[in-house]
């Protein structure tokens, strides 16, 4: 049996979905389950060939436990398939394609329909208006457009809430100064670290953004940590809010923070259904207990993702938010476990050395890691910068890079070089951070 494709419901502001009785949700989230994984069966070939590989057909499913019996998605099955073998859709059905950049191998593609492009829309509405942004706000929208789809995400999302959008994307970044102290942007829309170059650009061209009107802050598209928001909030004087999403299940919007208690991503459960595995064992892990995060889609046309294994490392929570909502809260994402690295034994993510500079006193919030190779052991130095109102003497920075060393070992339990750099000796980002800088094969 083919069903029909679920309707978007007029939901932006309607708490019957947000605050929908968990038992309801999971009524909802079964039937559209059972579609999806019937589209995927019926629609795309590498669907079929994986379930009957695994001894599954979408009729085994009888409950939402029984989505554990189906197979992983990796992103390797989408540049297998490359670029349309994972559409479910008829070229003359897709209004639009998104891809990764391609740097490692083939670009992963993903397709929407104009259904798909609507829900979108509405979900991106929906983040914008938890995150406190509200239908006469100026959005300026300083995430990139093209094949991203940080920036036509968040622009769709955006007008589709009412919102007047600056679509300023990337880079020129003292002119997104002076566009945002000229429109009066009451939300910002950027990656954490570029949000940090735009406060610091402005600090040079005499503008404080803390004085400006932006109060919202929607950040997402690279890990960042709850000491950045600490510098974020200050800095740009707004209430960081952090937005989860990836292309391969739809873009930004997946999930998002409340402004009420920035606790946690509420993610939009009656479009997705979240797991937690053991990386190693694939095991599926109970609720509270961090591991890899796994999203089925349950009303993308175009391009469904069963079991689509996102590699982030975080954990689900089903604890009452004081916002109100009923979705399960995914907790900040901690790193990606193919992000992880191995130094002398100790497992280390780069988040973590983030949350240990921005947390410490006389230190500007830019920073990379330099992985190099000594003998047979991996070596890391952790570059970063001084604060400019700090002693930038040459022993200053020398004594500041020892107390840095120490935290790190201290708190991490690594061992590491240190090098504290004069302020704007660090490259800026203008989309997502370069964070890791691997020479060990040079």
């Amino acid at each position: 049996m083919t069903r029909q494709s679920p309707s978007a419901p007029d939901f932006m502001f309607e708490p019957e979905v947000e605050t929908m009785p968990r038992p309801a949700l999971a009524a909802l989230q079964l039937e559209r389950l059972r579609w999806s994984l019937e589209r995927a069966y019926d629609k795309v070939p590498h669907y079929r060939k994986a379930f009957d590989a695994a001894g599954v057909k979408p009729s085994d499913l009888k409950s939402l436990a029984d989505l554990a019996k189906f197979p992983f998605t990796v992103k390797t099955d989408l540049r297998d398939n490359y670029p349309f073998g994972m559409l479910a859709n008829p070229m003359n059905e897709i209004a639009r394609l998104h891809a990764s950049s391609g740097t490692t191998g083939k670009p992963t593609v993903v397709g929407y329909t104009r259904g798909d492009l609507d829900r979108w829309a509405g979900l991106m509405a929906r983040s914008f208006a938890s995150a406190g942004a509200r239908p006469d706000d100026i959005v300026h929208n300083a995430y990139g457009y093209g094949l991203f789809t940080g920036g036509l995400g968040a622009h769709a999302g955006a007008e589709a809430l009412g919102c007047t959008v600056v679509p300023i994307s990337g880079g020129g970044t003292e002119r997104q100064v002076t566009l945002l102290r000229d429109f009066g942007a009451g939300v910002l829309c950027a990656t954490p670290s570029y949000a940090l170059n735009i406060a610091e650009v402005g600090e040079r061209m005499g503008v404080n953004i803390a004085d400006l009107p932006v109060r919202v802050g929607l950040f997402g598209a690279e890990p960042w940590s709850d000491e950045m928001r600490t510098a974020l909030d200050r800095r740009l004087g707004l209430k960081a809010v952090d937005i989860y999403g990836l292309s391969e299940i739809m873009g930004p919007g997946v999930a998002c923070e409340c402004d009420t208690a920035r606790n946690g991503l509420h993610g939009w459960e009656d479009h997705f259904l979240f797991e937690i595995i053991d990386p190693e064992t694939l095991e599926v892990l109970p609720m509270g207990e961090a591991g890899e995060l796994v999203i089925t889609t349950l009303t993308k046309e175009a391009l469904p993702m069963i079991r689509y294994r996102t590699r982030d490392i975080t954990r689900l929570t089903d604890e009452p938010c004081t916002c109100g909502r009923t979705h399960l809260r995914i907790m900040r994402v901690t790193g990606r476990d193919d992000d992880m690295l191995i130094i002398r034994g100790v497992n280390v993510y780069p988040s973590q050395v983030e949350a240990v500079l921005v947390g410490l006193k006389g230190l500007a919030p830019h920073y990379q890691i330099v992985l190099t190779r000594e003998g047979n052991m991996d070596a890391m130095t952790v570059e970063t910068e001084a604060a400019p109102d700090t002693d930038l003497g040459e022993q200053a920075l020398v004594d500041k890079a020892g107390e840095v060393r120490h935290h790190i070992k201290s708190i991490i339990g690594v061992s590491c070089n240190v090098v504290v750099r004069l302020p704007g000796e660090l490259p800026r980002s203008e989309g997502k951070a370069v964070r890791v800088r691997d020479l060990r094969g040079k």
